[in-house]
């Protein structure tokens, strides 16, 4: 793995104005991404994991502290950063592969009809999507949905994916094969991942580090280096080092979810 850092977090805090005054969300964290790390934030919902992602993908400024992808400042969204919600984001007036290739007629990122043809036939068959090209959205499962917003993300080149908890909304059989499938794409493709999720398992089965974030205001509490090489397969769930960090990691992340239930408990 290169060390080159690609996207720096310098003390970076964020306040959002309420009727009750300034609400702290994110409060001094520092973080540092390397090229194709997948990098998994965890903490209690509500903490201000989201508002973290969302100042990387360039939407929400930070009150104090510098972001920088390769050493410049993040003003704003870039192509070469893809964000992937839990919705899906997919557009129901369009095909399968019309949202696929939808980045690719815009001008951040256009290219001639006949390239842009073959993208969307590369990524249709990486995501298993062949024979649903034409479908639209209402047609399509959860799963599907799901496998066409990545591979539009992809068909556009995005270097970096910020996924805020993607999977979420899926069964768990859905989940495992996502799970998968975005391991085997990433195998292929070489992305930089930064992943919001409530799921111990789910951070540590896909990251090469997870980042457990505290009750809010996030902070970084602590940060693991998962120690299972790549590529992953399911049977790794079930090894017994793999257990017993999830359940590391688990009671980290419970005592965070405590000390937000004492914080509702105060102000109520």
């Amino acid at each position: 793995m290169s060390t080159r850092a690609r996207i720096v977090l310098d003390h970076v805090s964020k306040q959002f104005r309420t009727p009750a005054g300034d609400l702290s969300v994110v409060e001094d964290v520092s973080l540092a991404v390397e090229e194709r790390e997948f990098v998994s934030l965890i903490g209690p919902s509500g903490c201000g994991k989201t508002t973290l992602l969302n100042m990387i993908a360039g939407f929400v400024p930070p009150s104090q502290g510098v972001l920088t992808l390769d050493g410049a400042p993040i003003t704003g969204p870039g192509p070469e950063r893809g964000m992937i919600f839990q919705e899906y984001g997919v557009f129901p007036w369009l095909t399968a592969a019309a949202n696929i290739g939808f980045g690719l007629t815009l001008r951040a990122n256009r290219a001639p009809e006949a390239e842009r043809e073959g993208v969307v036939t590369r990524y249709v068959a990486l995501m298993g999507l062949k024979g649903f090209e034409h479908a639209y959205p209402k047609t399509l499962s959860g799963g599907m949905k799901q496998r066409v917003a990545l591979a539009r993300a992809y068909a556009v080149k995005s270097e970096f994916l910020l996924m805020d908890e993607p999977f979420g909304a899926l069964d768990a059989q859905t989940r495992a094969a996502m799970q998968d499938l975005l391991l085997d794409v990433l195998e292929q493709e070489g992305k930089t991942v930064l992943f919001v999720t409530h799921s111990v398992e789910e951070a540590l089965y896909l990251s090469s580090r997870v980042v457990v974030v505290t009750a809010r205001p996030a902070r970084v509490r602590t940060i693991i280096e998962v120690p299972f090489p790549y590529p992953r397969r399911d049977d790794l769930r079930r090894r017994p080092e793999f257990v017993d960090l999830r359940a590391e990691v688990g009671a980290l992340v419970m005592h965070e979810y405590e000390d937000q239930e004492r914080q509702r408990g105060h102000s109520a």
